[in-house]
C-alpha cells in the first residue's frame, strides 16, 4: 500500500481506515453479518482481500486472492463494473457454481464495484441473510452503491491523481463487525499521542482500571501495565501497529491482575480534534465484569459450552468445555479457537465453522479427540473416542456445545466415521481446503488443453501452495510439453519429447500409474542420480494423467520449499490428476472436431470478394474462442447487375449446424443478388427459405445494393445492427434504418428499403454484434465506440491501386484479435468509393 509523496507515511493507515469504515457502514446498511473490500494489487488482474469484517481470516484463506477473470461474483463486479446481487444460495449456485461449491451455505451476498474517475479500485461486498429474490435488496443496492461511490472518491483523493498507488498487497485486515447490541459490562475510552507518548484516559476507563487519573504518569507503558500486567507487551505492540497505520488483528483480549478478561480495541491514527496537526491513536477497554448471571448458570451445566465471537476468538468457556477440550480455561479465553485447541485445527472442522458463521441454521457434527497418553489402554485407546459438537449461530456470538460422542442419539449428525482424523494432531492438511468439486466444475468449462492447463494453474496450485506447473501429453510413445509455468526459462526444454523408455519421474509416474512425491530436491536427486535440477530446494509431485485406463500424460507440481505430503493430500492430488486427465482427453477430442468444423467454415466463407474499378472492399472474420470456435457469421460482396451488393449476416448459435445454415443462406442471398432483385425481395426470399429449411435457427442480415457510379445505395435490414457511414471529412454516423424482424421467424415479414448516398472517399462499415457487444455493456455503447474508432481511423487512400482500407479493417479489429476470450464470432465488411477509378490491366 502506497500513497503520494505528500503523506506517504500516513497513506497505509488512512487507506486501512477508509476501507474498514466503508466495510462497517456497508454491513450496517445491508443488514449483513460480514463483509469486506477487495482491492486490486500490483499484480495485473489479481484482486486481494484488503479487509474482512465479521469473519475469521484463517477460515477463509482460499478467498484472500482472486483473479479478475475467474467466474466469481467479485471478479465480475470488478471486471465489468456492475453490481452483482445474489439474494440466496439457489441464485448463487445458478449463476456462480464454482463459488457456490466452495461455500455451499445458506446466505445472500451483494458485490458493488468501487469506482474512481478513470478506473475501478476494487469491490465492496457484504454477506447477509438469504432473501426471496433480488427485488427485496433494491434499497440495499442503492445504499451500497452510494457507499462505494463515496469510498471511490476518497481513494481518488488519497491517490492525488496517481490511482495506481492505491493497491493492496498481503493478507487482509481481520476486524470485528459492528456490535448488534450494546456491550454489557464497563467500558472506557483512551487516546494515545505517539509523538509525546502520553495516554489520556476518560473517567470511566480509570474506573475500569481501578485508579484515579492522577495516579498514572500518563506513559504508554504504565497504561499497558494497568490494563494487562501479564500482557503489557501485547497492548504496546497493538498501539505501535495502529500508530504505524496498520491496525492489529482485532480483537485483542488481555488479562487484568485478578485474571479477568478484558477486550482492548485500537484504531488510528486519526487527526486529534483538540490539537491541530496531531495524529493520535484512539481505543476502548471493555471489562465484561466478574461474571454475569448467564455465565454463572452455564458454568454449572453438565455439557460443555463455549462461545466464539464473529472473528473466531473464544470469549467464554465453562469448566466442562475446558475439561472435554483438555485445555485450561486460561488458555482458551482470548485466543482463536484453532490456537486455543490446536487439534481442532483440521479442515473438516473449519468447514463446519464456516457453515455456522455463514448460515442461520445450527450445525452438528462429530470430531475425534487425539490420544491422551495418560488414559490410553490396550482395550480402548483414548484416541478412539469422539465428541459431539453443535454450533448455534447468533448475531454477535457463535455458541458451541459439546458432549462425549457416545451420546449420539442426542445429535442429528451422521456416524462419527464421517469425519476422519488428521494424521498428526495440530498439523492440518492443506488438501481439503480445496474442494475437488470446485476443480471439477471449473474443468467442465475448459474445452482446450490450454484452458485445462490454465484452470489447473489457477485453481489447484494455490490450494496446495505450489508455484510451478508442467503438463506433458503423450503422443506416439513420447511425452511433449503442453504447458509450463514458474520454471526457469528453458529448463524443461531437454525433457520435451522424451520417450517412454527414459528413466525420469515424469515418465515413470505414467508408465507405472503411481504418483511420485519428493519432499525436497535432494530426495529427488537421490532417487534419480544425475537428473537436472533447478535452483530451488522445494518439493515435487509427479502425477500420472490416466483417463478410463488410457494414458494421457503426466503433471508436475513444484514448490518453493521442502514439505511433506500427508496421506490425505496424496489421495486428493491423485484424484485431481484423474479429473485433469479426463478433461485433457475431452479437450483432445474437441480440438480434433473443432479442426474439422473450422475447415467447413473456411470453405463456406468467400475466398475473394467481387471487385469493381470504382470500389474497394475489405473483410475480416474472427471466430469466437469459446465452444467450437465456429459460428454463423458471414459477409460477402456480390456483382449485382451494373452495381455491387454488400452483405453481412449472423446465424444464431455456434457449431457445425450454425455454419452449415450460414452456407445455405449465403448461397441463397448470392443467387438473389446475382439476379439483381431489390433489397426487400432479397430479404423476403431468404427469410422464406430459412423457414422452409426448418432448422430451428434464425438469422440477422444487412443487405446494401450500391451503384458505384452515382453512389446511390439502397439497403434493407433484418434484425441486424445498423451500418456506419464515414464521410470524406471524417464525420461518422450511424445509418438509421427501419428494418424488419430477423430471418426465420415470420413468413409474412416486410423489410423496408432505405436509400443513402456514398460520396467518393466515404466508407460504409457493416459488422456483426460480436464486434460491439460485451457482457454488462449496452450494445449502443459498443456501436458508439466503433463509430468513434472508424472516425479516428483516418480516410483510406482510395486512389487508384490503394489498399489502405485493409489497414482500416485491421485497426478496427485489432483489440478483438488480441483478446484471448472472445465469446462470439466477429465479422466486419468495409467498402469505399474510389476517388480515382482503378485502371484495368
Amino acid at each position: 500500500m502506497t500513497g503520494s509523496a505528500e503523506g506517504a507515511e500516513r497513506t497505509p493507515g488512512r487507506l486501512a481506515a477508509l476501507l474498514i469504515d466503508a466495510s462497517a457502514e456497508a454491513i450496517s446498511a445491508a443488514g449483513g453479518y460480514a463483509g469486506g473490500v477487495y482491492l486490486r494489487s500490483s499484480t495485473p488482474g489479481l484482486l486481494r482481500l484488503a479487509v474482512l469484517e465479521g469473519l475469521p481470516g484463517p477460515l477463509f484463506r482460499p478467498w484472500w486472492r482472486l483473479h479478475a477473470d475467474r467466474p466469481f461474483p467479485v471478479a465480475d463486479a470488478y471486471r465489468l463494473g456492475v453490481e452483482v446481487v445474489l439474494p440466496n444460495a439457489t441464485e448463487t449456485m445458478r449463476r456462480y457454481p464454482q463459488f457456490a461449491a466452495g461455500l455451499p451455505f445458506q446466505f445472500g451476498s451483494v458485490y458493488v464495484p468501487v469506482p474512481g474517475d478513470s478506473t475501478v479500485f476494487g469491490v465492496l461486498t457484504v454477506l447477509r441473510p438469504s432473501a426471496t429474490d433480488a427485488t427485496e435488496l433494491l434499497p440495499v443496492r442503492e445504499r451500497m452503491a452510494r457507499l462505494a461511490e463515496e469510498l471511490g472518491a476518497a481513494l481518488e483523493k488519497l491517490a492525488h491523481g496517481d490511482t495506481s498507488t492505491v493497491s493492496w498487497e498481503g493478507g487482509p485486515l481481520c476486524v470485528r463487525p459492528p456490535a448488534g447490541r450494546a456491550p454489557s459490562g464497563r467500558l472506557g475510552r483512551f487516546t494515545w499521542d505517539p509523538v509525546t507518548g502520553r495516554v489520556t484516559a476518560d473517567d470511566r476507563l480509570n474506573l475500569v482500571l481501578g485508579r484515579a487519573a492522577e495516579e498514572s504518569d500518563g506513559s504508554a507503558e504504565a497504561f499497558a501495565r494497568a490494563v494487562a500486567p501479564g500482557d503489557a507487551e501485547r497492548v504496546l505492540a497493538a498501539l505501535r501497529e495502529a500508530a504505524g497505520g496498520r491496525p492489529p488483528a482485532l480483537p485483542l483480549y488481555a488479562r487484568a491482575a485478578d485474571g479477568a478478561l478484558r477486550l482492548v480495541e485500537v484504531w488510528g491514527p486519526y487527526d486529534d480534534p483538540a490539537r491541530s496537526g496531531v495524529r493520535a491513536v484512539r481505543g476502548v477497554v471493555l471489562e465484561p465484569g466478574p461474571g454475569t448471571v448467564a455465565d454463572a448458570a452455564a458454568d454449572l451445566l453438565p455439557d460443555g459450552v463455549f462461545c466464539l465471537d464473529r472473528v473466531g476468538t473464544v470469549v467464554y468457556a465453562n469448566p466442562r468445555a475446558a475439561a472435554l477440550l483438555r485445555r485450561p480455561r486460561t488458555e482458551l479465553l482470548g485466543r482463536p479457537l484453532w490456537e486455543g485447541v490446536p487439534w481442532l485445527n483440521q479442515p473438516a472442522v473449519e468447514d463446519h465453522l464456516r457453515g455456522a458463521l455463514l448460515s442461520p441454521d445450527p450445525v452438528h457434527f462429530h470430531v475425534r479427540r487425539p490420544s491422551d497418553p495418560g488414559r490410553e489402554s490396550a482395550a480402548r485407546p483414548f484416541g478412539g473416542d469422539w465428541l459431539a459438537l453443535s454450533l448455534y449461530p447468533g448475531p454477535d456470538l457463535l455458541t458451541c456445545t459439546l458432549r462425549p460422542g457416545h451420546r449420539m442419539t442426542d445429535s442429528p449428525s451422521g456416524p462419527p466415521e464421517a469425519l476422519g482424523v488428521p494424521e498428526t494432531a495440530g498439523t492440518p492438511s492443506l488438501a481439503p481446503l480445496y474442494r475437488p468439486i470446485v476443480l471439477a466444475i471449473a474443468l467442465t468449462e475448459a474445452v482446450t488443453a490450454r484452458q485445462v492447463s490454465a484452470v489447473v494453474m489457477r485453481e489447484l496450485l494455490p490450494a496446495f501452495g505450489g508455484r510451478r506447473l508442467a503438463i506433458y501429453l503423450l503422443q506416439e510413445r513420447h511425452l511433449f510439453l503442453a504447458w509450463e509455468a514458474g520454471f526457469p526459462k528453458g529448463f524443461l526444454a531437454p525433457f520435451d519429447g522424451v520417450g517412454l523408455e527414459e528413466r525420469l519421474p515424469g515418465v515413470e509416474t505414467l508408465t507405472s500409474g503411481r504418483p511420485l512425491f519428493f519432499d525436497s530436491m535432494q530426495q529427488l536427486a537421490d532417487a534419480y542420480p544425475g537428473i537436472p535440477l533447478d535452483a530451488t530446494e522445494g518439493a515435487r509431485a509427479f502425477l500420472p494423467l490416466i483417463a478410463s485406463g488410457r494414458p494421457v500424460g503426466s503433471c508436475i507440481l513444484g514448490f518453493d520449499r521442502p514439505r511433506s505430503f500427508s496421506t490425505e493430500e496424496r489421495t486428493v492430488l491423485t484424484a485431481m490428476a484423474g479429473l485433469i486427465a479426463h478433461a485433457l482427453e475431452k479437450a483432445r477430442r474437441y480440438e480434433s472436431e473443432a479442426a474439422l468444423a473450422r475447415g467447413l467454415q473456411q470453405a463456406l466463407l468467400p475466398r475473394r470478394l467481387s471487385q469493381h474499378p470504382l470500389m474497394e472492399t475489405a473483410g475480416r472474420y474472427l471466430p469466437g474462442t469459446q465452444g467450437m470456435e465456429v459460428g454463423g457469421d458471414w459477409y460477402d460482396v456480390i456483382t449485382a447487375g451494373d452495381g455491387i451488393a454488400l452483405v453481412i449476416g449472423d446465424v444464431q448459435g455456434h457449431g457445425v449446424q450454425a455454419a452449415a445454415t450460414m452456407g445455405q443462406l449465403r448461397t441463397a442471398v448470392r443467387a438473389f443478388a446475382v439476379g439483381d432483385l431489390p433489397p426487400d425481395e432479397v430479404m423476403s426470399g431468404t427469410n422464406r427459405l430459412l423457414i422452409d429449411l426448418d432448422s430451428g435457427l434464425f438469422a440477422s442480415c444487412c443487405y446494401i445494393r450500391l451503384d458505384p457510379v452515382t453512389g446511390i445505395a439502397r439497403a434493407a435490414v433484418a434484425g441486424h445492427p445498423p451500418p456506419l457511414l464515414r464521410r470524406p471529412d471524417g464525420r461518422t454516423h450511424v445509418v438509421d434504418l427501419s428494418g424488419g424482424v430477423v430471418l426465420g421467424v415470420d413468413p409474412q415479414a416486410d423489410y423496408p428499403v432505405a436509400e443513402l448516398r456514398m460520396e467518393p472517399g466515404a466508407v460504409v462499415a457493416l459488422y456483426t454484434d460480436g464486434l460491439v457487444e460485451r457482457p454488462g455493456v449496452d450494445i449502443d455503447d459498443g456501436i458508439s465506440a466503433l463509430r468513434v474508432a472508424l472516425a479516428r481511423a483516418g480516410a483510406p487512400a482510395a486512389r487508384a491501386g490503394g489498399r489502405a482500407l485493409a489497414g482500416v479493417a485491421d485497426r478496427l479489429t485489432a483489440k478483438a484479435r488480441h483478446t484471448a476470450d472472445r465469446p462470439d464470432d466477429i465479422a466486419l465488411l468495409l467498402a469505399t468509393r474510389r476517388i480515382t477509378p482503378l485502371r484495368r490491366k
